[in-house]
Parts: structure tokens; sequence; C-alpha cells
């Protein structure tokens, strides 16, 4: 059946809207990319304000966690350019399968977020200097400690003391690395919030590619969907050196 398509319809995309879907799609991947060129901005610049602090605050991430998800989303990225190449050639059910592929790496990225979220939260890291302060049983601020090769936690008060830094260093420190998890929360949090929507707009196009709606000529939202995900995994490809590899 999709042989006999192919046959009669020989040329991809016959029907209109091609270049106008495709020039909107880009057009609104150069806002998102401003939105995150605003928040690098905004890091690069406290990141040379609180240089120490940001480098002693990096070592609190983990980076076995955040190279596994390096690893899902390029494999995700892999597997959507996959599904792409199958419709462009006529396979429809090999891409609902790589599709499904690609769900199922963005939900073990979302898996591995969560649990280093809730790791950070135990020891009492949070978004933002006050937001701790909305809970009633929240841990005091620990830190790894750089000086430790075996990554230990540090209270960061402790820290503080065993460096002997003054009053006014002290806070200026823990200042920092207030600013450095906000970031890290906001940033990493805008990101999670593509990947849930990228998520959604993929089932979306695998659903309706199980219905027949795509095929080798017109699979637009399914490459317009491919290159929204392409974003994703290239956000986080500069969101990962730039937390977890900062020294």
């Amino acid at each position: 059946m999709e042989h006999a398509i192919r046959e009669k319809h020989p040329v991809h995309e016959e029907l209109g809207g091609y270049e106008g879907a495709k020039m909107g799609m880009w057009l609104f991947l150069a806002t998102e990319l401003l939105l995150f060129g605003v928040l690098f901005a905004g890091f690069a610049l406290f990141h040379t304000r609180f240089l120490d602090s940001f480098k002693i605050a990096h070592h609190s991430l983990d980076k076995v966690m955040g190279g596994t998800n390096t690893i899902v989303l390029i494999v995700s990225s892999m597997s959507v350019a996959l599904a792409l190449d199958s419709i462009q050639r006529g396979r429809r059910k090999l891409c609902g399968y790589l599709l499904l592929v690609t769900i199922a790496l963005a939900s073990t990225f979302l898996v591995i977020k969560y649990f280093e979220y809730t790791h950070k939260f135990h020891i009492g890291i949070f978004p933002g200097e006050g937001v701790a302060s909305l809970f009633e049983e929240a841990p005091p601020m620990h830190i790894v400690d750089p000086a430790n090769d075996n990554h230990e936690e540090i209270l960061l008060s402790d820290y503080i003391a065993r460096e002997g830094l003054s009053e006014a260093a002290g806070q200026n420190l823990e200042k920092g690395i207030h600013l450095f998890f906000f970031f890290y929360f906001l940033m990493t949090g805008i990101h999670g919030l593509h990947v849930v929507i990228g998520m959604t707009v993929l089932a979306i196009i695998f659903f309706k590619n199980r219905k027949g709606r795509y095929s080798h000529w017109y699979y637009t939202p399914v490459e317009n969907g491919a290159l929204y995900w392409h974003l994703v995994d290239l956000i986080w490809i500069y969101l990962f050196p730039l937390f977890y590899l900062i020294s």
C-alpha cells in the first residue's frame, strides 16, 4: 500500500503550505533562542561577579546524572531524525516506533531530573534564597565539599567557618551560591517544561501518524516536531557544561 502511495505521489510535499510552515517554525525557534539567550547572559554576568561561589556550588551537581541525561537527549535527537527520515521514505510504521522511542527517552530524562531535584531539596538546596523559608522543616543548606575527593556533603555554614571567612565574605559567598542554584532551577526548569511540551507534540504526531495522516508526500508536522525536539536537545547541550562543568 505504501509503495503504491509513493508511486502515485513521487514528489515530496505536494500539498501547499510547506514553505510557510517551515518559516513559521524557524521564527518560533528563534524566539526560543532569544529567551534562553537572555538567561545565558544573566548567568554569565553573575558568574563574573560571584566567581568563587559559582565554582563551589557546581560541585553539588551530579555529573553522572547530568552526563546520562545528555546521552539520553542525544540519542533521542537521533531517533526523531530517523523517524522523520522514515516517513519521508514512506515507512509510516517505522516512523511511529521511532517516535515512541523518542518519547520514552524524553520520559527517562525527566525521571533522572526528578531524582536530581529531590536530592537537592533533601539537602536544603532550593530555587531561591527565600524559598526554603516556605517549608517549616526545610533542612539547612549542604554543599559538596570541593576539597573532598569522595564528594562528601558539608553544611554551608561549616564550610564558611572552616575556611575562616569573615562575616561579610561568608554572606557574599552564600549569596552567590543561592544565585547559582536560582539560575540552575530556573533554566533547567524551563528546559524541562520544553521537554514536556516536546513529548506532547510528538505524542500527537504519533497518534495522527497511526491514523495515516502522514506519508512520504506530506510530513510537514513531523519535520516541525523534529525541529522543535532538536532545539530541546541543543539547549541542554549548552546547559550541561554551563552548570555541571563550570570549573
